[in-house]
């Protein structure tokens, strides 16, 4: 088996093949495109026949058309997280950075760590995670406009009942449009505009979270019939994790999430953990979101178990890191069971 590295970048993608005992057999660098993938996979074949494993640096847009050419293909891909990459380039007798050293460093990576999750890409999965991440684009641009319309309000008269958290509802909005209409100034026009801005917003955000909802109710209703994980939620893990196939087991989904404790004892302090500040956060966010709102379910088995915790000498933050892990458990299983009942649903090609 030979393990190819993956440094990418916008423009090119550069390649380095190394052994099962990481020494480096050759390199070669190509255009981000299909037809300079096609020419890296033909290279490496012609080279190293076909007991092939390609390590890429898992960058998101840099690597997707990169993935979706190679699983095409037929090849097996692994995805190296950045930090890993840079701790195997970090110990080795290399000096400095480069394209083929980043390279050098993904395929080494891969070799020192074989349980790395492999590429799997799910159609639906990719196509909740487009919708989600839009829908956060639109809700941060109508924030900022929001706080740049309090402002103009704030200079039109400081006494306005303006409400803390009320310019994302239908009824706050009409009720600012009376009063704009009724002042005159640059300001008021600008007002005016900038309260248009976020009533188009505040449609788009809505008719995207009707979709997104549908969405998740057709691809995992399991997971959002979960206590505490609504659509929005079920949506973003769906997203995030693009197909649980790709994951042995549920202790690398929490690993990836960075949900799984770390080790930090040595002598007497033996059984210290501390919470990774890695992994995939989106992930994690989702996570504890589901946490919180089961602590705070009466008779739920989530409360149930933070109680637990609790009772046996663990802090609220520690009791609620052990509720998150559980979590993860189950939405592995869960989306675990959907996926059995979908055949197909995780494809080696990109969507």
């Amino acid at each position: 088996m030979v393990v190819v590295g993956a440094d990418v970048h916008k423009q090119t993608h550069t390649f380095v093949a190394v052994d099962q005992g990481g020494r480096k057999l050759g390199q070669v660098t190509v255009q981000a495109t299909t037809d300079g993938h096609l020419k890296a996979l033909g290279w490496a074949r012609r080279e190293f026949g076909d007991e092939l494993e390609w390590a890429i640096e898992d960058c998101r847009h840099l690597s997707s058309r990169l993935e979706r050419d190679l699983l095409g293909a037929g090849q097996a891909v692994v995805r190296v997280p950045p930090k890993m990459m840079g701790q195997a380039r970090a110990i080795a007798r290399t000096r400095g950075k480069s394209d083929p050293i980043d390279a050098l460093a993904v395929a080494r990576a891969a070799l020192a760590e074989p349980g790395l999750p492999r590429a799997c890409h799910d159609e639906a999965a990719r196509e909740l995670k487009l919708l989600v991440d839009r829908r956060d684009t639109l809700v941060k641009q109508r924030t900022a406009t929001i706080n740049s319309l309090r402002w103009r309000v704030h200079e039109l008269d400081p006494e306005y009942p303006l409400k803390p958290a009320g310019l994302d509802r239908a009824r706050h909005q009409q009720a600012l449009a009376v009063w704009l209409a009724g002042k005159s100034g640059i300001v008021a026009e600008l007002a005016g505009e900038e309260l248009d801005d976020v009533i188009a917003l505040t449609g788009r955000i809505n008719a995207m979270e009707k979709r997104i909802s549908t969405l998740v109710g057709q691809r995992a209703p399991e997971l959002v019939a979960l206590p505490g994980c609504g659509a929005l939620t079920a949506a973003k893990l769906v997203g995030e994790i693009g197909g649980v196939d790709r994951f042995a087991h549920e202790a690398q989904l929490a690993r990836h999430a960075g949900i799984a404790p770390i080790p930090v004892w040595s002598g007497r302090t033996a059984g210290r953990v501390r919470m990774t500040r890695s992994g995939n956060r989106q992930i994690n966010c989702a996570i504890h979101r589901i946490a919180l709102t089961q602590t705070r379910l009466k008779d739920s088995l989530g409360r149930a178990y933070y109680e637990k915790k609790k009772s046996e000498g663990m802090s609220n933050r520690e009791a609620l890191r052990c509720l998150k892990r559980q979590l993860v458990r189950l939405v592995f299983t869960t989306l675990k069971n959907a996926q059995q009942s979908v055949p197909g649903a995780c494809l080696p090609a990109a969507a």
